[in-house]
């Protein structure tokens, strides 16, 4: 078995022609499978979970650890 994988966007006739190796027999069987997401859905889910973040004892901390690490580099001039 051999995969090959390409990542097209979605034309505006949602139709994509698929080009098979010419080392495949003609009529032999091929499986397709399209994968997409609901980016609606995913952005949604990542905006609740930056609101989450500013409830997350854990998240604070490690912010409130790297801004301390940072907070002399901050103070230091370019040469």
């Amino acid at each position: 078995m051999e995969a090959i994988k390409q990542i097209v966007r979605t034309p505006k006739n949602h139709e994509i022609r698929i080009k098979i190796p010419d080392h495949v027999p003609e009529n032999d069987p091929v499986e397709i499978i399209i994968f997409f997401r609901n980016k609606t859905e995913d952005y949604n889910n990542k905006i609740n979970e930056l609101k989450n973040a500013t409830q997350d004892k854990f998240f604070l901390s490690d912010l409130k650890e790297v801004s301390e690490d940072l907070k002399y580099v901050d103070l230091e001039e370019w040469q």
